[in-house]
């Protein structure tokens, strides 16, 4: 039976090795949901945000994932004034790369611009070097290499740890390895929306880690009588948590980052850490 009050933690997932040095627990959080309406300005509660925050961190949550575009700078602003200071073992990943004029998404790959994503990014997360820093998007306008050449640039400098990228196909990802190492890549990648299965088994013969955003998406899934609803009754689970736990069992390189601005909701995604799923289980689920 699923513990549906989130005592059971992260760490029940297992753990990865980002960049082979930074052990993080393979259930995250991702932290886009914290900000306003659309991804822009201010949340409704802001104490309720830093809240999540703080009980992600309480119940083992090490890896959170953000970008200067949520807000933009809200949600890494919000992660700076709910756990500074951070946890020795915590993971705040950032992305540089994305604009929101009037709203809208923009690539910006540019070197200049990644370079002064970057030292906002240092500013608001009040840190000397990020963990994990991360290419949101190819800029169609900017040659790719140019855009990882000023990540690695940025990593010589001391300024990140690790490098990782967002969006990329595996074309991409290999150009990349070819000029600096990638401890993550981070596509959309669920149950019901896969293209990403190649660029997820390059990662897996090259140590990446593989970041699913939009871990949750199930759409016809949750149909009463469809499978899903089966196993997760079979649990006594909800389908999100099956969802999570099909993420956590179809790679040992998987790191769902769920996000939400629920505490409620936080403790029943971190509960399906502890799910284990039969082997009858995974290949349903595999066939979807």
């Amino acid at each position: 039976m699923t513990d549906r009050d989130g005592s059971s933690n992260a760490a029940a997932a297992g753990s990865f090795a980002l960049g082979g040095d930074l052990v993080v627990n393979r259930l995250g959080f991702g932290a886009m949901r914290l900000t306003g309406r659309s991804i822009l300005g201010e949340p409704e509660d802001p104490e309720e945000a830093r809240r999540v925050l703080r009980q992600a961190a309480e119940l083992g949550v090490n890896l959170i994932d953000t970008a200067d575009s949520y807000g933009p700078e809200v949600s890494e602003r919000l992660i700076s004034e709910a756990l500074y200071p951070y946890p020795e073992d915590l993971v705040v990943a950032t992305k540089g790369g994305y604009t929101r004029p009037g709203g809208r998404w923009v690539p910006d790959g540019r070197p200049e611009h990644l370079r002064e994503a970057c030292e906002g990014s240092l500013r608001r997360l009040r840190v000397d070097s990020i963990a994990l820093y991360q290419l949101h998007t190819p800029d169609p306008r900017v040659p790719f290499e140019d855009s990882v050449w000023a990540l690695a640039l940025l990593r010589d400098a001391g300024k990140v740890r690790h490098v990782g990228l967002s969006n990329v196909g595996v074309r991409e990802l290999e150009i990349a390895l070819d000029i600096v190492p990638i401890a993550s890549v981070q596509n959309r990648y669920n149950l019901t929306d896969r293209p990403s299965e190649a660029v997820l088994q390059t990662c897996e013969r090259e140590g990446v880690g593989f970041v699913p955003w939009f871990p949750l998406a199930m759409g016809r899934l949750t149909r009463p009588g469809g499978p899903l609803d089966e196993i997760a009754a079979r649990h006594d689970a909800a389908p999100s948590q099956i969802a999570l736990a099909w993420l956590l069992a179809h790679s040992p390189i998987m790191l769902p980052i769920p996000g939400t601005s629920s505490v409620s909701h936080l403790e029943e995604n971190v509960a399906a850490a502890a799910l284990k799923l039969s082997d009858d289980e995974i290949a349903t689920l595999d066939r979807i």
